[in-house]
């Protein structure tokens, strides 16, 4: 009996935990079709402040545990929580972090400032995600990045941890939505995101501007799939990406049904 294909859904939102975006609610869906339709589907995503715990039923993962995540020279203890999605019988799993994402905000304080550290925050949030499918010893045929903070992703999986087992036979798919913010990620970004000696400064290039047009640049650049998450989409990266040689793309459609996106997943894992 063939195993089931496993897809990893890696967001900074996803309904009806955090709702930024209209794409929010397509990971869900998306989610819950590929789950569907006969994959085993596991959902990655920060447990913001403002997710509320007791109303979405999260729960620490005690197993998962002790995994400390290096960024420079810091380290931050990663806590993981999990919940199962309503009306579907799958787990979204939560990466928390008293320091960086306990506060009652997600990118901007109460008077519209930009937090500092949300660079750092990305960082932390796409490293971990990684370390804890490695604890997880699951290892996914499909990586389903969406969001701009998962922009870093791709590009970790084709050098930081490409030598990874758990990712050996891993395809990612990197998701263009709307511009949501204007800030950039601070000067120190891309010195923070060199997590491991293998990685040259010349191999962050695509992410050079440090904000979200260089995040999700960055990500379609080392994806081995593209698809546009929102009509309005940047017209430089649509003009960049919307046709890529070797790689597989699927534009936005308003009246989609989502099957274009499992017949994607499909062709990825032949």
């Amino acid at each position: 009996m063939q195993t089931k294909k496993r897809i990893l859904f890696i967001a900074n939102e996803m309904s009806p935990y955090l709702e930024l975006t209209e794409f929010s609610e397509i990971v869900n869906k998306l989610a819950i079709k590929s789950n569907d339709s006969g994959y085993e589907v596991r959902c990655i995503m920060p447990r913001f402040g403002v997710i509320n715990e007791r109303r979405h039923r999260l729960h620490e993962v005690v197993r998962l545990s002790g995994i400390n995540v290096s960024v420079e020279n810091d380290d931050f203890p990663l806590q993981i929580k999990v919940a199962s999605l309503p009306n579907a019988r799958l787990q979204v799993y939560f990466l928390d972090n008293e320091d960086l994402f306990k506060r009652k905000h997600i990118f901007h304080d109460d008077e519209e400032k930009w937090f500092d550290d949300n660079g750092l925050r990305t960082i932390f949030f796409c490293k971990g995600a990684l370390e804890t499918v490695k604890k997880f010893g699951w290892p996914p045929d499909i990586i389903h990045c969406s969001g701009w903070m998962t922009g870093l992703i791709p590009f970790y999986l084709k050098s930081a941890y490409k030598k990874e087992p758990v990712f050996a036979h891993s395809k990612v798919i990197y998701t263009i939505g709307a511009n949501s913010f204007k800030e950039k990620l601070g000067a120190s970004f891309l010195k923070l995101a060199k997590i491991n000696p293998v990685i040259k400064d010349k191999d962050l290039e695509p992410f050079k501007d440090s904000n979200n047009l260089g995040m999700m640049k960055g990500g379609a650049s080392y994806a081995d799939a593209i698809t546009f998450g929102a009509e309005k989409t940047d017209k430089k990266l649509v003009e960049e990406f919307g046709k890529v040689k070797g790689k597989k793309i699927l534009n936005f459609n308003p009246e989609s049904d989502l099957t274009d996106y499992l017949q994607l997943y499909s062709d990825l894992v032949k």
